[in-house]
């Protein structure tokens, strides 16, 4: 089992190697090609951040690293093994976790009770399990409602975890998923999109999350319109347009490229 997650963002040693080698990518919807090509490695303990304009097939990219597509033609890699048609909870069982632009809680739910849906491979939810090993399951209940607990109180939100989840805003929602994805301890992380449509300082409080899990070794892929976020988390960037690579490189760099400029019809990121 991982180490607890704190607040502390000491770096730790960590290994060489790709978490995610996407290679030459290619997804065709009744006949429209939404993402033609796109090639992407994913380091461990590495940050990088996905920009391309709207349509550019960022998402798309997305669901397809995450399962929730099957590639048209090219190849998935997690810790070096062929994931391309695995399901989206075999992708997570391989250490890859997605959050999502618009989180959808259980709005009914309390927010510590949201938080450990996202557990894994608990022995409780099988019935004969339950009969046979009663006191197991209590020990694996017990110690998912101390994680949960845990990493309420790392995104902040240890205060309303006896709320439903319907109080929370959407930073706060956003938050909340970033909680459950963690449940799985995830090698890799996709952030959708973290700071839309949030405020300016609940959007601080995610960006320091999302640096103290990178400085304990996650790996962090980040579709994002806020070059500022971009260029302050993320020491690469990949831009694609249309469906395909348009540059890779530092921030700086990125944000420079006429082709970058030009993809975002003339005007700055």
């Amino acid at each position: 089992m991982s180490p607890p997650l704190t607040n502390s963002v000491d770096i730790h040693p960590r290994p060489s190697g790709a978490v995610i080698d996407a290679r030459n990518l290619v997804k065709r919807f009744d006949g429209m090609t939404a993402v033609s090509g796109m090639s992407l490695t994913l380091g461990a303990g590495e940050m990088v951040g996905l920009i391309g304009p709207n349509g550019a097939g960022k998402t798309t990219l997305f669901n397809l690293i995450a399962g929730s597509l099957k590639p048209t033609s090219g190849e998935i890699w997690i810790a070096g093994r062929d994931v391309s048609q695995d399901s989206p909870e075999r992708r997570i069982a391989s250490g890859v976790g997605r959050t999502f632009q618009i989180p959808r809680p259980f709005l009914e739910m309390s927010v510590l009770d949201n938080v450990l849906t996202g557990a894994q491979a608990q022995d409780g939810e099988r019935l004969i399990t339950n009969f046979l090993r009663p006191g197991h399951v209590h020990r694996q209940e017990k110690a998912a409602i101390e994680k949960a607990r845990a990493l309420l109180e790392f995104v902040t939100l240890s205060g309303l975890e006896s709320q439903p989840a319907r109080v929370l805003s959407g930073g706060q929602r956003k938050l909340l998923e970033l909680a459950r994805i963690l449940m799985a301890d995830p090698a890799a992380i996709l952030l959708d999109e973290p700071a839309a449509g949030v405020n300016p300082a609940l959007l601080e409080t995610i960006m320091e999350r999302v640096t103290a899990l990178n400085a304990q070794g996650k790996s962090i892929l980040l579709i994002e319109h806020n070059m500022d976020m971009v260029s302050r988390l993320c020491t690469r960037v990949v831009a694609m347009a249309l469906g395909k690579p348009l540059a890779e490189g530092s921030p700086a760099d990125v944000a420079a490229n006429p082709a970058v400029i030009e993809a975002y019809l003339g005007g700055t990121i």
